[in-house]
């Protein structure tokens, strides 16, 4: 695979990411502000739950990139050894996500040192 063919790749999974938060966050986001929560900290979360959305089953689009340039680069990868492959991450933004949830200061340090 070329070089601008895997950047065009990089490109396409930003670009879906930014297009599934725009889809989700203008009917979402005035009834988070509404229920009193931080729209900064809303934002990250759904971040976090969308780059989960992307690496597992039955979309995993991420996945199935992983599986398309190791196909064509190493040869003979499984699909199954590469959904196993992303368990160590998916269980890192779980952590995550909980952690942030327990304690969303931790998302608004920044912001509230800037306002």
């Amino acid at each position: 695979m070329t070089s601008i063919n895997r950047h065009s790749t990089i490109v396409n999974i930003i670009f879906l990411i930014i297009t599934l938060n725009h889809l989700n966050l203008w009917l979402t986001d005035p009834v988070v502000i509404n229920l009193g929560y931080d729209p900064i900290w809303f934002g990250i979360i759904i971040v976090l739950v969308t780059q989960m959305g992307v690496i597992t089953p039955p979309v995993g689009i991420n996945v199935y990139v992983v599986y398309g340039v190791a196909e064509g680069a190493v040869g003979g990868v499984r699909l199954e050894s590469i959904f196993k492959g992303i368990v160590p991450f998916l269980i890192a933004i779980i952590v995550g996500i909980v952690i942030l949830v327990a304690f969303p200061q931790i998302i608004l340090v920044l912001p509230n040192l800037m306002y």
